[in-house]
C-alpha cells in the first residue's frame, strides 16, 4: 500500500490526499459509526476435552485457574453444545455455522481423504475480512489437507499447525505406520514434521498467538487457538509435567488453562481486553477409550463419539471485559452453530450468501435468562442419521447403535485404548435434562404432547436434511471440495 500510495502522492499529491481522506471518513463511517474500534474475536477450540474437566465445572483434581476466572468474570454455559461429536464435523459447523451434514464433512479426515471445507462456503475469517480483520489460526485445521482447502485459502492471513489430528502420525498405537510422518504447516507450506515428540506444542502455539496479538494490537483481528490437545497423544513441557493430580491428562489441561492465561495476559498488556470477545470450547466430549488418557464428561452420559449429552455437551466460556456481565451462567441450551451468527452481529459483519442453520446468542451472552432464538430445538446427528433432538430442556433420542466401553475391562495409564462394544438402542426414549443430567430415568411415557412436539420437529430436520440423507452428500446441493 505504501509504495504504491508513494508514487501516486508524487504525481497527484493533492488529489491523492483528498480521496484518502474520504475514503478513510467512509470507512470509519460505515463500519465503526460510534467512532469506536471493531471488536476483536478470540476463540480457543481445544480437542476431546471433558464437560468436567475444568474445575468451574467441577473437577476435583485438575486445577485451572485462568479458565475459571474467565467464568468468573464472563459467562459460562451449562448447556453448551456442538453439532457433532468427532473432530472435523465439528470443526465445520464451528466455523461455518452450519451443520457439517449440509457440507458433506462427516467423521475425521485424514491424509487419504480427497476432500474438505468447500471454499464456495464462508468461514468466520472469511466473512470478518472485509470489514479489514486480520485473521489467524494456530493449531489443528482438520478440514482438509490439500492446497485448495487450508486454511489460507479459507480466509485466514497466517496459520500455524497440523492439518488433521495429533495421533494420525506413525506412531499411532493401533495402526502403527500407516500414516506418514505429521507435518507442520507455517501457511501453505510443510516446514517440519513432528516426530516422537509434541511436548512444546502447546507452548509454541501460544507464543505464536501472543505474538500475533501484539502485532495487530492497532487493528481488528480474528484469533483461532485450535489447540490439538488434551486429544491423544499427550504430551505436555517440563513446565508442567508431574504438576496434576490427574496425571499426564491433567498436566496437560494445565498448560492449555495456562496457554489461555497467556493469550488475556497479551490482551491486557496492549490494552485490548476491553475490546475483545474471548470464548473458549471443546470440540466434543472425551475419547473414553483411552482410560486414564481421556477426559471425564461426569456427570453426563457418554463420551466422543455419540449424542449423548458426555459426546455433544461441552465446557463453553465467554468473556468481554466491560461488555459482557461478570459471574452469570447460562442455563438454556446453545450450540456451536450459534457462534458465527453471534459474531456477525457484534462486529456488523453480513453472513453468509449461502444459507446457515445457526442464528445469534448474543442475547443469551448478555442475558442469562434469555433462550436461544432457534426454532426451539437442535438436532444431532451422526453423519447423516439423525440421533437426537433437543427441545428446550428436553433431549429425545431415536433408534440408533451407539459406542460404549466394553464392562469388566482393567484401567489402562499407558495411552493404549480399551474396547469399545456396540450397544443397539430399540426405541425412542426421552429424558429431561435440568433434572436427570446424567439421562437415566426415561420419562417418554410421561410426557405424550411434549413426544409429539420433538417427533414433529425430527420430521422438519428429516425434511431440511434431505438430500443428504438420500444422496450422501450436503444438503441443499452442498458437497464438500474435492480433488481429481
Amino acid at each position: 500500500m505504501h509504495s504504491i500510495h508513494s508514487k501516486q502522492v508524487f504525481l497527484f499529491p493533492y488529489t491523492i490526499f483528498l480521496v484518502s481522506v474520504i475514503f478513510n471518513f467512509s470507512c470509519a463511517s460505515k463500519s465503526d459509526p460510534e467512532g469506536k474500534k471493531l471488536p476483536n474475536v478470540v476463540i480457543v477450540f481445544t480437542d476431546d476435552q471433558g464437560y468436567n474437566d475444568l474445575g468451574i465445572y467441577g473437577s476435583p483434581d485438575i486445577l485451572t485457574p485462568n479458565l475459571d476466572k474467565m467464568a468468573e468474570e464472563g459467562v459460562r454455559f451449562s448447556n453448551f453444545y456442538v453439532a457433532q461429536a468427532v473432530c472435523s464435523a465439528s470443526r465445520a459447523a464451528l466455523l461455518t455455522g452450519t451443520y457439517s451434514n449440509r457440507l458433506g464433512i462427516h467423521g475425521a479426515l485424514d491424509h487419504m481423504s480427497k476432500h474438505g471445507l468447500n471454499p464456495n462456503e464462508t468461514t468466520i475469517a472469511e466473512m470478518l475480512k472485509p470489514l479489514g480483520y486480520a485473521t489467524a489460526i494456530f493449531g489443528k485445521w482438520h478440514l482438509g489437507h490439500h492446497p485448495e482447502f487450508l486454511p489460507t485459502k479459507q480466509g485466514f492471513d497466517e496459520y500455524f499447525g497440523i492439518p488433521y489430528s495429533n495421533d494420525m502420525w506413525p506412531n499411532h498405537p493401533e495402526t502403527k505406520d500407516y500414516y506418514p510422518p505429521l507435518p507442520l504447516y507455517e501457511n501453505d507450506k510443510v516446514v517440519d514434521t513432528l516426530h516422537n515428540d509434541q511436548s512444546m506444542l502447546t507452548t509454541v502455539l501460544t507464543e505464536k498467538s501472543v505474538d500475533f496479538i501484539k502485532r495487530n494490537k492497532e487493528n481488528p483481528f480474528f484469533l483461532y487457538l485450535a489447540h490439538p490437545m488434551p486429544h491423544v497423544p499427550l504430551f505436555v513441557s517440563e513446565k508442567f509435567k508431574g504438576k496434576s493430580e490427574r496425571g499426564l491428562y491433567g498436566d496437560v489441561i494445565m498448560e492449555i488453562d495456562w496457554s489461555v492465561g497467556q493469550v488475556m495476559k497479551a490482551l491486557e498488556q496492549n490494552g485490548l481486553e476491553e475490546n475483545t470477545l474471548v470464548i473458549f470450547l471443546s470440540d466434543n466430549g472425551p475419547w473414553l477409550s483411552y482410560s486414564l488418557h481421556s477426559g471425564s464428561a461426569y456427570p453426563l452420559k457418554e463420551g466422543k463419539g455419540t449424542s449423548w449429552d458426555g459426546g455433544v455437551k461441552i465446557p463453553a466460556i465467554m468473556k468481554w471485559k466491560g461488555k459482557i456481565p461478570e459471574g452469570k451462567i447460562q442455563l438454556n441450551p446453545a450450540m456451536s452453530i450459534d457462534i458465527l451468527p453471534t459474531i456477525a452481529e457484534i462486529t456488523g459483519a453480513e453472513e453468509p450468501v449461502l444459507p446457515i442453520d445457526g442464528k445469534s446468542i448474543w442475547s443469551m451472552v448478555m442475558d442469562d435468562s434469555k433462550k436461544s432464538p432457534q426454532d426451539a430445538y437442535y438436532v444431532y446427528y451422526n453423519r447423516n442419521e439423525l440421533q437426537a433432538v433437543i427441545m428446550d430442556e428436553w433431549k429425545l433420542y431415536f433408534p440408533h447403535i451407539y459406542r460404549t466401553i466394553a464392562p469388566n475391562q482393567q484401567v489402562r495409564d499407558d495411552g493404549i485404548p480399551i474396547n469399545y462394544e456396540m450397544i443397539d438402542l430399540d426405541e425412542m426414549q426421552l429424558y429431561h435434562i435440568p433434572s436427570d443430567p446424567s439421562e437415566r430415568n426415561n420419562v417418554i411415557n410421561e410426557n405424550p404432547d411434549i413426544l409429539k412436539r420433538m417427533i414433529e420437529l425430527a420430521e422438519l430436520a428429516r425434511q431440511d436434511m434431505g438430500d443428504a440423507l438420500l444422496n450422501k452428500k450436503g444438503a441443499n446441493n452442498r458437497e464438500p471440495g474435492k480433488i481429481e
